[in-house]
């Protein structure tokens, strides 16, 4: 019973927490939609093994990362260079595919899985996503991590991670193959604006996590 409850849950917990659109998501969709389902499939798996890793060791060390605010403080602000970083990228480069080729296609080369594992090890910000999942769930008591359990937990979130991507990344390629405006907007336009928002809600929970309460304070 204390297998499949570890399962479940950690199926559920990554694959919702997978959903949010990403750059991730986005690399996904480019290869999806320019190389086909074979290397969309590598591509995730690529992911996934370094997902395995991160997960492992904040489910391990959840705790004593959470007691590291230094730590946690250096990935709050480099999370919003981060997001306005990507904003950036997005808009310069495929503003410039009207003048040249697409950006995209120069990582397309590569094996897709290397592409994945390389990607995802700049995705900080699953650092303290993960640590702050696991830490709730072990003081809830959601999962049980003793001897071979955890294995579990672990499988059933690499499963979560592989199957959100996935389902998203087919839904989102469907959509814009019904609607060519819209997808002819959404990487130099939408993409864009939606990690200025990002950006924009990580300096807002940056400023009210440790600016605002000392001030509250005097």
């Amino acid at each position: 019973m204390k297998r499949i409850k570890n399962i479940s849950i950690g199926f559920l917990v990554s694959f919702l927490g997978s959903i949010p659109l990403g750059y991730l998501n986005l690399a996904g969709l480019e290869i999806y939609s320019k190389s086909g389902l074979h290397n969309l499939v590598f591509f995730l798996f690529g992911v996934v093994f370094v997902e395995t890793f991160v997960i492992y060791f904040t489910l391990l060390f959840a705790k004593r990362l959470i007691e590291n605010k230094r730590l946690m403080k250096v990935i709050d602000f480099f999370a919003i260079v981060f997001m306005f970083g990507l904003a950036f990228f997005f808009y310069f480069n495929f503003r410039q595919t009207t003048k040249s080729h697409n950006y995209l296609q120069e990582y397309l080369m590569y094996s897709p899985f290397v592409i994945g594992v390389v990607l995802n090890c700049f995705n900080f910000l699953q650092l303290p996503f993960w640590t702050s999942w696991n830490l709730y769930l072990l003081n809830g008591k959601f999962i049980t991590i003793e001897r071979k359990l955890k294995y579990y937990y672990i499988a059933g979130t690499l499963i979560g991670v592989f199957l959100g991507m996935f389902s998203l990344i087919v839904l989102l390629q469907t959509l814009f193959q019904k609607s060519s405006h819209f997808s002819r907007y959404l990487m130099p336009v939408f993409i864009p604006l939606l990690f200025v928002f990002l950006g924009s809600f990580q300096v807002f929970k940056v400023y009210k996590k440790y600016f605002k309460r000392p001030a509250l304070e005097i």
